[in-house]
């Protein structure tokens, strides 16, 4: 399985996180993971194909707003949360709320 590349948190903008937000999709595939914790690719929710949920989870994850882990033949998805709000405080809560989801814990 080929490495995938995240951007270091001080790396992360936020015109482009919120630019990553901007599709209802990954605003969909955000909440998913903010109530689950960590979800493997083909369990998401969400009403497209699998290559494009692949793009959607690209956008994603090279914007900074998920990590994802390899386990053993496939990939786990979880949000950098974290990260996120030490790099910008409330916005992933913000927009949580703003698309009538629960934050994620802290």
């Amino acid at each position: 399985m080929r490495a995938l590349q995240h951007p270091a948190a001080e790396d992360i903008d936020l015109a482009t996180v919120l630019s990553a937000l901007a599709d209802p999709v990954r605003l969909k595939i955000v909440a998913e993971l903010a109530r689950s914790g960590g979800i493997v690719c083909g369990q998401f929710d969400v009403p497209v194909g699998m290559s494009t949920l692949s793009h959607h989870l690209k956008v994603l994850r090279e914007a900074g707003v998920l990590r994802v882990t390899p386990q053993g033949s496939y990939r786990t998805h979880e949000l950098r949360r974290e990260e996120m709000e030490r790099r910008f405080p409330g916005v992933l809560d913000s927009v949580m709320r703003a698309i009538g989801s629960d934050p994620p814990p802290a």
